[in-house]
């Protein structure tokens, strides 16, 4: 009840300090306040535009697409969120959820499937082999995070050079055997029914499974930003890594971990899509990192450091997805579709950036 009323006489606080001010002064504050909710301003008007012109835009079938979208998408816009936090960036992401895509599909084949990368070997358990993508996607987070907090190098550098290893990586997994660089198909039923299998369904309209898995994963993923030990340090190094170190936080182990829980987000990702899509290829993941960096920065996770929250992350995934299944409504092109991302990501990165200087 306090913070509900402490909440709302800050709002009376600021609408009367509005009130009160002159004219220079009210205008400054629409115009800031304009720029710094300007990409949210933009994409509301987006989907109504895109509403407008088609209707089926707003349809059950394709909300419901739109939310599940948001999921398969949430894990590793959770990962690069904390490296964000940290002021750096993952651009191995993509890849990493590839190459668990891949791991994932393999060794989840059906056991009289013709193209079998693994013939002869039955469809593995599959918390076997969520424990072992979980354990690849954090092995590459661990190596991300031990150069980056060991060596002091840029989070750019290290993850660009862990992307192109880990894509030679997939590249030369899927030449293992007979499989000549084919894409992996013909999954185990229970693998794909685990994954994009109906949970319920709305309306005649199914919801598949991995929605719920990616909700528990965001509940998780907040616990562990907001009542651990650790999601503490992190924000703390984030905000000033010397003011941390001086404070008695163990800066390392911090980045190490943030990059390690991080590269577990992506195996999850990755285990997911390996059933989602399930036809996974070396193209499998790619530029995944720039819609949830994207979708980070629009939902106010600071390049600056220090700044975040996993309901913004939630709020920027979904967004994303709007404009990207209204886009394809309204039969934007593909190619289009990448131009209009880069447009987003610095639209959104200037944004962070202005709010930073006003507030220096």
């Amino acid at each position: 009840m306090s913070q509900t009323s402490n909440s709302d006489t800050s709002l009376k606080g600021r609408f009367a300090s509005f009130i009160n001010a002159d004219t220079k002064d009210k205008r400054r504050i629409i115009t800031d306040t304009l720029f710094n909710n300007a990409m949210y301003i933009i994409i509301i008007i987006a989907i109504v535009f895109i509403a407008i012109r088609v209707p089926a835009f707003l349809s059950l079938s394709s909300i419901i697409n739109i939310i599940s979208l948001t999921a398969a998408k949430l894990p590793i816009a959770l990962g690069i969120g904390g490296a964000i936090v940290l002021t750096g960036t993952d651009i191995s992401a993509g890849r990493v959820v590839g190459l668990t895509a891949c791991i994932s599909a393999s060794l989840l084949q059906m056991l009289g499937y013709a193209n079998k990368m693994f013939p002869g070997l039955a469809p593995l358990p599959l918390w076997l082999v969520f424990l072992i993508v979980v354990a690849v996607g954090a092995l590459v987070g661990l190596i991300n995070g031990f150069f980056v907090a060991k060596f002091k190098l840029h989070p750019f550098i290290v993850t660009l050079s862990t992307q192109l290893i880990v894509f030679g990586v997939v590249l030369m997994y899927l030449m293992i055997g007979t499989n000549n660089g084919q894409t992996l198909s013909g999954l185990d039923p229970a693998y794909t029914e685990f994954v994009r299998g109906t949970l319920f369904r709305i309306g005649g309209v199914a919801v598949p499974k991995y929605v719920l898995y990616s909700a528990i994963i965001t509940v998780i993923m907040w616990i562990v930003w907001n009542k651990t030990a650790f999601g503490k340090n992190m924000f703390a190094v984030g905000s000033n890594e010397e003011a941390a170190n001086v404070s008695g936080i163990n800066v390392f182990r911090t980045i190490v971990l943030v990059f390690t829980l991080a590269g577990a987000m992506y195996g999850i990702t990755g285990f997911i899509e390996g059933a989602r899509i399930a036809s996974c290829s070396a193209n499998t993941g790619l530029n995944y990192e720039c819609d949830a960096i994207a979708a980070c920065v629009i939902g106010g996770v600071s390049f600056v450091g220090g700044t975040g929250k996993i309901s913004g992350i939630v709020i920027g995934v979904l967004l994303l997805q709007i404009i990207f299944v209204g886009l394809n409504f309204l039969s934007v092109s593909a190619n289009m579709l990448y131009a209009i991302k880069g447009l987003i990501i610095l639209g959104a990165c200037a944004i962070d950036m202005r709010k930073y200087l006003a507030r220096r």
